[in-house]
């Protein structure tokens, strides 16, 4: 019989600002007995949440069961910047340009299916502009590398046919009040979501279909006979398939191990304002999202709700494989994060930090993901590799497609990759990982 104890359990620290603004709209319901279901998926973020909704699409009959182990929007699902992109997009890459046309083209196709499952998502569950905006993202530069990176990107982005528009410092200054900025690429296809409003609202959305649990972790997890049993608090679940949607703590269960990198990021968000608080139109538009040239820079965001803005901002890497970091760490990165928020807005100096918090990514070196049949029954939709709005959302779908039989070329192509390649044993892993992101961040100058 095998049988996995999960011995460490998730640990966010800090309040998430995207968590804390977002209105909750359903009660929390804990496991509270012993129970059978044709499915099981543990984990309530994107990955979670989108195996469970495309299992009730192709098994409308089944009873689906889902565990989470706080309460969904409040893990790393609650935590991201909000951009779900179509376009390449990898961190662990110095730029964002390509080189293979053909492996970028199947990407693309990959994130836009993901894409179109979200605005589904959006539309049948009355989403709003302010959680699902389809507004396409900015590639911003602050400087001359900065210009350089996203020439190379444009270049790319050309030679396979996608559409893009260059900005100049005018525009960019238009559109975000700043003079930071001396230049701007954008790409109209990412999509601009209240990353807890989403989560919440297709949590809300599935509850007809879909039992979740919330304040249930899984604490043990065997095979017995031809179901799986999951232990969680004062209950159980048991059931023949199981879906592991817990990216980096899939190791937890016993998978991949040694295989992941586990990579904490950090934001700040502002306090609400409103336009005529401050002398001109130091913030521009109402909303805006952009991305850094260099992938280790800055991340900025505004969004403006009923008259009130708030920016976010989000820079800084470290790798941690304990999936914990503590609250005088992000309290340090916070007052760095004031440093670059007031280098960009310095009309905004007395606007206060509202909220700094800490969010977990999962990278493999060879930058795939962690999916499978890892054990018979057993499926894992896992590792984002610091996309998983839609990296995540994908994985859910292609895990449901693949664990009922469900054939298609998306799945053909997604499964057939390679598995994580293993890490350098700690601590030469936590020595060379952290001193790339430092120097990565270093070289970044002025667009972090």
């Amino acid at each position: 019989m095998t049988h996995h104890v999960i011995k460490r359990l998730p640990i966010d620290t800090g309040v998430s600002g995207w968590e804390a603004i977002s209105e909750r709209a359903f009660p929390a319901t804990a496991l509270e007995h012993d129970i059978r279901a044709d499915w099981l998926i543990v984990g309530g973020g994107f990955a979670g949440l989108s195996a469970a909704r495309r299992l009730s699409q192709l098994r409308p009959q089944d009873k689906i069961v889902l565990l989470e182990a706080r309460e969904v929007a409040k893990g790393p699902a609650g935590r991201n910047s909000g951009f779900m992109i179509d376009v390449p997009h990898n961190l662990s890459s110095g730029e964002y340009s390509v080189d293979d046309e053909e492996a970028t083209k199947d990407e693309i196709r990959q994130n836009r299916l993901a894409i179109s499952f979200a605005a589904d998502v959006a539309a049948e569950y009355g989403l709003t502009r302010e959680t699902f905006d389809p507004a396409g993202k900015v590639n911003a530069a602050a400087s001359d590398r900065g210009l350089g990176l996203n020439d190379n990107y444009r270049k790319s982005l050309e030679r396979i046919g996608e559409e893009h528009r260059v900005l100049d410092a005018d525009q960019m200054r238009e559109m975000t009040g700043s003079r930071y900025y001396r230049g701007g690429l954008y790409t109209p296809g990412a999509v601009m979501i209240q990353p807890a409003d989403y989560i919440r609202g297709l949590a809300r959305g599935l509850s007809p279909k879909v039992a979740i649990h919330e304040h249930s972790p899984v604490l043990e997890l065997s095979r017995e006979g031809r179901s799986w049993k999951a232990k969680a608090g004062r209950g159980s679940v048991s059931a023949p398939k199981v879906i592991l949607g817990v990216n980096g703590h899939i190791q937890s269960f016993g998978q991949f191990r040694g295989r992941l990198m586990h990579i904490f990021t950090y934001a700040s968000m502002t306090s609400a304002f409103s336009q005529n608080e401050f002398g001109g139109d130091v913030t521009g538009a109402d909303r805006w999202a952009l991305l850094p040239a260099d992938p280790m820079g800055a991340t900025v965001r505004k969004i403006t709700t009923d008259g009130r803005s708030r920016i976010v901002i989000r820079t800084r890497f470290t790798y941690d494989p304990s999936l914990q970091v503590s609250e005088k760490r992000v309290a340090g990165v916070a007052a760095e994060q004031r440093r670059s928020f007031d280098a960009r807005f310095p009309g905004l100096e007395s606007l206060p930090m509202e909220y700094s918090w800490a969010g977990a990514l999962c990278l493999s070196r060879n930058h795939v993901p962690a999916f499978g049949e890892v054990e018979e029954g057993l499926f894992s939709a896992c590792c984002e590799n610091g996309l998983g709005t839609v990296k995540s959302t994908l994985a859910g779908m292609m895990a449901a497609d693949f664990a009922t039989g469900t054939a298609s070329p998306e799945l053909d192509k997604y499964k057939n990759q390679p598995e994580p390649v293993r890490l350098p044993p700690e601590p030469i892993a936590w020595l060379g990982v952290n001193s790339v992101i430092r120097l990565q961040e270093l070289r970044a100058g002025r667009e972090g």
